[in-house]
């Protein structure tokens, strides 16, 4: 909840939302007006990073960004000789090696900002985009930290729309008849939505595991969705109410797509890769046939064992990365045999990389720097960490996207410190608090008789298991978990959304099991069931 101080400007700037939602509704895009949308966007990619910096940089005197700059000694000027003669990617990696880059703690307010001898007052709202006035405010998918607000505005909407309709073209999805299972507010699901409106994607359903109110997360979000739903139907608009559907109860959406795929063809469902992973157990253990289906699957890495099972049922899975501050990072490529080879969304992002060691493993790789270029973006980034790596290359695969002038893959994603499951993301610095502090002080022992470790089950679904150290007298096995997700509910409301998604599919498991080592022999609070995700060996 926002402070007492902000929420009447909280409260006026939905209103003003609402008043702008009919507009934004209204609006009709064809796809080829989309398509010299995103074209122009491409070509224009180093003015349109001129614009935001100097927009959201250099005349906004909040910014920490600003601060880095003048740390740097580097000036606006400097940047616009730059641009043209380097290009946006080498200016880029040079304002980061001159200090203007943030670390994913800096961004995330785990840690100070500092540079040479400096620290730079920073809060999280600092790097919202200032320009913004009239939106609702969603927090980021899942962090146990307390909720970092990213604002949602209709700008940001409406600039969000020519892609949308380029993806469902470029997948042939454009038309299919579709549902989508995604959270109300903190998650993404009313945006997605409302985003669909104007390129004529609708969901003929749509399903959330998350009530509002009746699960431990806040009941506002609940009210904000049916205020926002109830005022786009008043202006003609029949967009679906969330219909409150349980983990547990995938066969639902299974039977949906039998049946529709029995009298109408092809079709579609928007989820995260766990519960379209549900989706396609549900249809095999009662004999349906998803041939034809669509899948589409966020959230989380799309691991071999669960597109294994997803396509075993005949359906077609895709794969996308996204995270909130930035919006999509990518979509799956159409032509590769890997399931998360994404083609890197560069009109309204820039991506660097930049050496880093991943903690316990004496492994360098190329950690993600990411620069958001259009003035639309939430947040502002500029090199920001986003705590994850992999490979970037340029290749041609023949797929749509390459026509569009994406001709750059990113593949073998991973994540330094996160641990992902049902679609929601557990920040390392915030659960190694937890299983260092917390527990050791409420069951005894020591953190290092504490550690969580990500695997998936025999059914290919993720599971976070708490290892606790036979020597620890634990009484109560399952008080331990209990009190991991107490930690998450005391952490706002991104805490209350992974608590919930967590307990309804019994994310968490503990085992009796002495923590391990990696192989150079650290102990590490945060385990991964392969050493770095099978990448020990590997530079990036």
């Amino acid at each position: 909840m926002p402070p007492t101080a902000d929420v009447g400007s909280e409260l006026r700037s939905f209103v003003g939302f609402l008043r702008g939602l009919p507009r934004f509704l209204r609006q009709q895009l064809s796809y080829d007006e989309a398509r010299a949308i995103v074209l122009e966007r491409v070509r224009r990619r180093d003015a349109n990073f001129l614009q935001a910096i100097e927009r959201g940089v250099f005349g906004n005197p909040r910014s920490p960004y600003r601060t880095l700059f003048e740390i740097a000694g580097c000036e606006l000027g400097d940047v616009q000789r730059m641009l043209p003669r380097d290009g946006i990617e080498a200016t880029l990696r040079s304002l980061r090696d001159a200090g203007v880059y943030l670390s994913f703690e800096e961004f995330k307010g785990r840690q100070p900002i500092v540079r040479s001898g400096r620290t730079v007052p920073a809060k999280p709202e600092d790097f919202d985009n200032p320009s913004f006035g009239s939106y609702f405010h969603i927090t980021t998918g899942g962090s146990t930290g307390r909720g970092r607000r990213v604002l949602m505005d209709l700008e940001y909407f409406t600039a969000r729309v020519p892609m949308n309709i380029v993806t469902d073209r470029c997948m042939g999805i454009t038309g299919l008849p579709s549902i989508n299972w995604v959270d109300i507010p903190p998650g993404h699901g009313l945006g997605s939505v409302l985003q669909g409106v104007p390129g004529g994607r609708v969901p003929e359903r749509w399903y959330t595991p998350i009530r509002g109110g009746w699960d431990g997360t806040s009941i506002r979000f609940r009210l904000a969705t049916q205020t926002t739903l109830a005022v786009a139907r008043l202006a003609g608009f029949r967009l679906p109410w969330p219909r409150y559907l349980p983990l547990d109860r995938a066969a639902v959406i299974a039977r949906w797509l039998g049946e529709t795929l029995r009298t109408r063809g092809p079709c579609v469902v928007r989820s995260q890769v766990s519960r379209v992973l549900r989706v396609a157990l549900a249809a095999r253990a009662e004999g349906i046939d998803l041939t034809g289906a669509i899948l589409i699957g966020g959230g989380e890495p799309p691991t071999p064992a669960k597109v294994a099972t997803i396509m075993g049922t005949g359906a077609t899975f895709r794969s996308s990365y996204f995270f909130v501050e930035a919006g999509p990072v990518g979509w799956g490529c159409l032509t590769s045999e890997d399931p998360n080879d994404q083609h890197f969304f560069k009109d309204h992002l820039a991506m660097i990389q930049a050496p880093r060691q991943v903690p316990g493993f004496g492994l360098t790789v190329g950690a993600f720097y990411y620069t958001t270029l259009l003035p639309t973006a939430p947040k502002l980034l500029l090199n920001v960490e986003s705590d994850d790596y992999g490979v970037l290359e340029t290749r041609s695969c023949g797929c749509p996207w390459e026509v569009l002038g994406f001709t750059d893959h990113i593949r073998e994603i991973r994540s330094f410190k996160k641990l992902s499951g049902e679609g929601v993301t557990l920040v390392g610095s915030d659960m190694e608090r937890v299983l260092e502090d917390v527990l050791p002080s409420r069951f005894g022992g020591s953190p290092l008789d504490y550690q969580l470790v990500e695997e998936e089950d025999e059914r290919g679904f993720t599971r976070l298991t708490l290892l606790v150290s036979p020597s620890v007298a634990l009484a109560d096995e399952r008080a331990a978990v209990d009190a991991v997700l107490e930690a998450l509910h005391s952490c706002g409301a991104a805490g209350d959304l992974s608590r919930a998604l967590f307990k309804q599919a019994e994310t968490f498991r503990i085992r009796r099991e002495a923590p391990r080592l990696t192989a150079r022999g650290k102990f590490m609070p945060l385990q991964l069931d392969r050493e770095v995700h099978g990448h020990s060996d590997r530079r990036l």
